[in-house]
């Protein structure tokens, strides 16, 4: 049956929100620069992997979360939980197309040191709104396991498809963190301040059937959360695509576009001082022309975009612009292991961590469609780490280290199809101080999926797990395990930049 617009009492709320009853947290106090991914409140960071394609209760493409539990050997090796709308804590029912989890987000909404999971649940139909009206659901971490849910938000039309993307920051500057979401054709923003919430709009274009892309970063200096945004206007006499900076405006009470770079045709976003000036950056994963458009140069030289490129705006003090230094790279870049081939589609996953601790950020790019000799869309990633001109050196080199399922130390053997790369995430689940990668391939295993577990971001000792590792039911059908993956919220801005 269709879920109807109710919503559960959050559990770490303080008070009511008067405006479309989804209750926040009041009164929260800044998140540090790395929010936690701790979701059982146990001092170890964990892993939340979408499973939209999974079946619950008999019903196809319901959906769920498998929250992977962190602890001293990291993910994968201490347990795992299931949380899906058929968890009593969370709204509503299972239903087949659901796709609960298409969109996933672990952070720490209230400041409390333990993290909410964030949930899309785009094919969700809603009463009086209509068959995929979608949603997004907040479940409450807890040392129990899921704490309450709770209804952020859902769509206002049939095919709204609310919960395609999801990404949470302080975006006002007041201590509460907003969520924003995409859906078809459209992204909005819940807005929290004070005991009031307000919804609203930032951008309405029609996007021809693609999801929205979101990432958060503070991209103006100011010391508040920026939302960074990629879409695409699908119409007549061509499709544009773009890729937009967005900051709120107190005096209109919405968010404001302060900065575009237009005709760039982006799969992922990824935020992170990469140069350690002190400012985020923006990382522009498989960036490349989109056919129809015919402008010279939207990524950066378009040779270099032949298989995916990663392009890379760089921060600037608050006397100079944001985006005025860029940086573009590929398979073909001095310093990146491999040859940039059609369809590589290299940078279609981003993540962000400083790995090697040396004060800049580092980067970490899949390319799903990578061949592994002779095996197509094997998959391959890569960690490209950052130095004091960024991601490239003076001489225009990379300093980077590639992984595939036939590198030395890493499980299993690459096979055509596994996509190795297709979702990546990084966060300290072992807490020895060193960030840790994940690493996703939703082909393996007859598009069963797995994911893969690279401590210090080495492949010495990595471990994979999968539905059958961690025990989770897994029928005949393809479940697409690792993709998508959530350990570490987007990049909050430091006090203390830098």
């Amino acid at each position: 049956m269709p879920h109807s617009c109710r919503t559960l009492t959050y559990a770490i709320a303080a008070a009511a929100v008067a405006t479309a009853g989804f209750v926040f947290p009041s009164g929260a106090t800044a998140a540090p620069r790395t929010a936690t991914s701790d979701f059982n409140g146990d001092g170890y960071a964990d892993v939340a992997v979408g499973v939209p394609d999974g079946t619950v209760g008999g019903r196809a493409r319901a959906g769920y979360v498998n929250v992977v539990w962190g602890g001293p050997k990291g993910v994968g090796a201490h347990g795992s939980i299931r949380v899906s709308q058929a968890t009593p804590e969370v709204p509503g029912t299972p239903e087949a197309g659901d796709r609960f989890g298409a969109s996933v987000a672990l952070v720490d909404l209230n400041g409390d040191g333990i993290a909410e999971l964030l949930a899309g649940v785009p094919g969700e139909d809603v009463t009086d709104r209509g068959t995929d009206a979608g949603m997004v659901i907040a479940v409450g971490g807890s040392a129990g396991g899921p704490g309450p849910g709770s209804t952020v938000l859902t769509g206002r039309s049939p095919s709204a498809a609310y919960g395609r993307s999801v990404v949470a920051a302080e975006l006002t500057g007041d201590a509460n963190k907003e969520i924003v979401i995409g859906g078809t054709d459209k992204v909005v923003a819940r807005v929290i301040q004070g005991e009031d919430s307000m919804v609203t709009t930032v951008v309405s274009a029609p996007m021809g059937g693609r999801a929205p892309v979101l990432t958060t970063g503070d991209f103006d200096s100011d010391g508040t959360a920026d939302l960074a945004l990629a879409y695409w206007t699908a119409g007549s006499p061509s499709t544009q695509s773009h890729v937009r900076l967005w900051k709120w405006d107190a005096d209109r009470s919405g968010m404001a576009n302060f900065w575009n770079t237009d005709n760039a045709g982006v799969t992922a976003l990824a935020a992170g001082d990469f140069d350690g000036d002190g400012h985020d950056d923006l990382a522009l994963g498989e960036c490349r022309e989109i056919a129809d458009e015919n402008i010279d140069d939207p990524c950066g030289p378009e040779e270099l975009a032949k298989g995916g490129g990663i392009h890379v705006h760089y921060g600037s003090p608050a006397s100079g612009s944001f985006g005025t230094r860029a940086q573009t790279l590929h398979q073909d870049t001095a310093g990146v292991p491999g040859v940039a081939e059609d369809g590589d589609r290299f940078g279609a996953a981003l993540a962000v961590a400083d790995v090697n601790r040396d004060g800049r950020d580092d980067l970490i790019a899949g390319a799903p469609g990578e061949a592994i000799g002779s095996r197509a869309g094997a998959g391959a990633a890569w960690l490209l780490s950052g130095g004091p001109q960024g991601l490239l050196d003076a001489a225009d080199a990379a300093r980077s280290v590639s992984w595939n399922q036939d590198t030395v130390g890493v499980p299993g053997v690459a096979e055509a199809g596994d996509a190795f790369g297709a979702a990546v995430a990084s966060a300290d689940h072992n807490a020895d101080g060193v960030p840790d990668v994940t690493v996703g391939s939703p082909g393996e295993n007859a598009s069963l999926g797995a994911a893969w577990l690279l401590r210090g971001g080495s492949a010495d000792g990595s471990t994979a797990f999968s539905p059958r590792t961690l025990d989770l039911p897994y029928p005949s059908v393809a479940q697409k395990y690792g993709k998508p993956l959530s350990s570490r919220a987007a990049v909050e801005p430091p006090l203390s930049v830098g």
